[in-house]
């Protein structure tokens, strides 16, 4: 039996930074079945060509198990019933969940290793750490801007730990706990000179001007000046290559004066 014979090549993945990331890999071949989320960063895998199944919060065994896999790729976020389904398929399976922009490298590394073309996951490592040295740069002469950004409305929720480090590279200061819910008096009370939006699932469809006003937020900085962004989930939501994009839209939205306007963002309207 060859080495190759050890290598998945037929793979559900259950959350699209699992599908982007075998994209980058040139993989993508290799992918049976994924989630309907996924097309939203890898439009390749909207032909349908996929089957289409549950993601890692809602998974089922019986769905996994008619794609035939050989490897089930899933990351955050879980839900316990679908740990088990997943489980329960008895297919081998990689369960991620990052945190930090460290982690989003060692799992992409980890999936290169996985699938057999080590190099090629390095390599797209090396192109996001230089993707991203390139935005400090510009940004490290600028002028520091205090930052909120919640992947969550209610409640509030501060974004994950990898978007307050995306933050800190574009000049800002991020000025709650990541990943933790905060009150919207409390972020008030940081008087943020930039307020980011990207919900999760939501897409760009974060109601901007209604949550200023639902939370009193109309006096804050952000508000006065118009610095209130929806930036779209897919960015700063999966963790995989795409933060890249969610960078270039955390930079615009902190320094427009720097760096052009990127897709994927959205400003408040004049209140």
């Amino acid at each position: 039996m060859s080495s190759g014979d050890y290598i998945p090549q037929r793979v559900v993945c259950l959350q699209p930074s699992s599908t982007l990331t075998l994209r980058d890999l040139g993989l993508l071949d290799r992918v049976v079945a994924c989630t309907r989320y996924c097309s939203d960063v890898c439009p390749e895998v909207g032909d349908g060509s996929k089957i289409i199944v549950s993601d890692s919060w809602t998974a089922h065994a019986d769905q996994i198990l008619a794609a035939r896999p050989d490897l089930v790729l899933a990351s955050v976020p879980y839900q316990i019933e679908a740990v088990g389904e997943i489980l329960k398929s008895g297919v081998r399976f990689l369960g991620l969940a990052p945190r930090t922009l460290s982690d989003v490298y060692a799992d992409i590394a980890a999936i290169g290793g996985l699938m057999g073309v080590p190099d090629r996951g390095l390599s797209v490592v090396h192109s996001m750490q230089q993707a991203i040295d390139d935005v400090r740069q510009r940004a490290e002469l600028a002028p520091r801007v205090r930052v909120f950004c919640e992947e969550w409305g209610k409640p509030v929720i501060a974004s994950q730990p990898w978007v307050a480090e995306l933050v800190a590279q574009a000049g800002g200061q991020f000025v709650s706990e990541p990943g933790k819910a905060i009150s919207p008096d409390a972020v008030a009370a940081a008087e943020p000179d930039v307020v980011l939006a990207s919900w999760c699932g939501a897409g760009d469809r974060v109601p901007l001007e209604k949550i200023v006003e639902q939370r009193g937020w109309s006096h804050l900085p952000a508000a006065v000046e118009r610095r209130i962004f929806c930036i779209s989930d897919e960015l700063l939501n999966t963790p995989a290559s795409s933060l890249v994009g969610g960078l270039h839209a955390i930079a615009w939205a902190l320094h427009p004066g720097l760096f052009p306007r990127p897709r994927g963002i959205r400003q408040m309207r004049a209140m």
